[in-house]
């Protein structure tokens, strides 16, 4: 410590001046000497304490809150707090204590860190050294302390979704062409038996049997439901830069990965559908596990959104003989980078088998211009190679949306064409 080599250098000094009779030398011995043992008294009692909060989410979007507890010993002047994230200083903080100097003091500071990621990671790591007075003698380093969260992917809005080409049920949001109620005029017909007397309609009766010797009922479409299966390829995780798949250099923190987007995006399409009155399940390509089935309500779109934060690649995938089973007529939507051909082939298969497929690239925009030689060759042999696979996608009539331009228009142009598709929305 400072303080100590302060003590050492006097008495050094004090020692050569009393042997070598130089009263000179000694007495500038002796003023270091009883300074620095006067600091080294009054050095703090104890090493700083830490506790880190548990982090929440704030109003701003992406932004995480957590607060710092620093209960500082006696004698402390300051405390020095180094601030880390992701293993990298991210900030360097000198906190005054000033009412330390008789008694512990704590102090509580608040911690904002901003993050583009979504999933579990690292809030930050703090150490901390107490200061005496003066900032000559200090404490032994406490820490570091870190704290882990899991961060939630937000929803962005959708003004229309796609239907797939069958819907279920008698009960929903969605006109069918069944015979039902709640849904559009079907027809204008006779009183048989079966039908409600609630559904008489007195106008028509009235004109067409002024006796009423006919009754005439009001017949309707019944209002059906879509099931939607999300899918996310998380063997994935690919930032802006080429450079860093191979996984030789790390994604810059503040780079969203191919996985973050993937997973916005996966919420923002469950929260359109289940928002209809819709059923939406949630399977993953990259793991095999038991995926999570359709359902609805608000209590489904938390649990989809827990299941997304918590996607992430885990090790080297399994190569699946055969596609996940889906629900029949079920709309499938795909989240992948399509960087190779599994995923391409499971919706190819989906799309032979009359599901709906709909394809989300979730590649994030890549910053090329500073490649050069094999690394720029490379990753235009890959490109070319994943728009090929994109390419056999639409020639099957897998519908191929880039979340990166602008999906909520692509979303509604594909909502929109579900209209002029021959059969779109009929249960069969």
């Amino acid at each position: 410590m400072a303080g100590t080599g302060v003590v050492l250098a006097g008495a050094v000094l004090l020692a050569l001046g009393a042997l070598a009779g130089r009263g000179d030398v000694a007495l500038l011995g002796a003023l270091p000497l009883v300074a620095g043992a006067w600091d080294l008294l009054r050095r703090p009692a104890g090493e700083v304490r830490l506790v880190l909060g548990r982090p929440a989410r704030s109003d701003d979007e992406g932004a995480l809150r957590a607060e710092l507890h620093v209960t500082a010993p006696v004698g402390t002047a300051a405390v020095a707090l180094g601030v880390y994230r992701g293993g990298l200083p991210a900030l360097d903080v000198l906190l005054a204590l000033p009412d330390a100097a008789t008694g512990s003091v704590e102090r509580r500071v608040p911690l904002v860190v901003r993050t583009v990621r979504t999933g579990p990671q690292e809030v930050a790591s703090v150490e901390a050294q107490g200061l005496g007075p003066g900032l000559i003698a200090v404490s032994e380093s406490a820490g570091p302390v870190r704290r882990d969260t899991l961060v939630l992917p937000s929803a962005a809005p959708l003004r229309q979704v796609p239907l797939p080409a069958r819907l279920r049920g008698l009960t929903g949001s969605h006109p069918s062409r069944r015979p039902g109620e709640g849904g559009d005029l079907r027809d204008v017909h006779q009183f048989h038996p079966g039908d409600r007397l609630r559904r008489i309609d007195w106008r028509v009766t009235a004109r067409r049997s002024p006796t009423l010797g006919e009754l005439y009922v009001r017949g309707e479409h019944a209002l059906a439901e879509a099931a939607v299966v999300l899918v996310v390829d998380s063997r994935d995780e690919v930032g802006p830069d080429p450079r860093t798949w191979a996984g030789g250099r790390p994604t810059r923190p503040d780079d969203p990965t191919s996985l973050d987007v993937a997973r916005r995006a996966a919420a923002s399409v469950a929260r359109a559908f289940i928002a209809g009155g819709d059923r939406v399940g949630l399977d993953d390509l990259g793991v095999v596990r038991r995926p999570l089935p359709p359902g609805g309500g608000r209590g489904q779109l938390d649990r989809i959104v827990h299941a997304l934060a918590l996607t992430k690649p885990e090790g080297w995938s399994r190569h699946r003989v055969r596609s996940p089973r889906l629900p029949s007529g079920a709309l499938v939507v795909v989240f992948s980078t399509f960087l190779d051909d599994e995923p391409a082939e499971a919706a190819a298969a989906w799309r032979r088998i009359g599901h709906r497929v709909v394809a989300v690239d979730v590649l994030p925009r890549l910053r090329t211009g500073h490649l050069s030689g094999r690394a720029a060759t490379a990753a235009r042999l890959v490109l070319v190679d994943r728009e090929d696979r994109l390419a056999d996608l639409r020639d099957l009539d897998v519908e191929v949306v880039t979340w990166r331009d602008d999906p909520a228009l692509a979303l509604a142009v594909l909502a929109r064409s579900d209209r002029r598709r021959p059969g779109a929305g009929v249960p069969r």
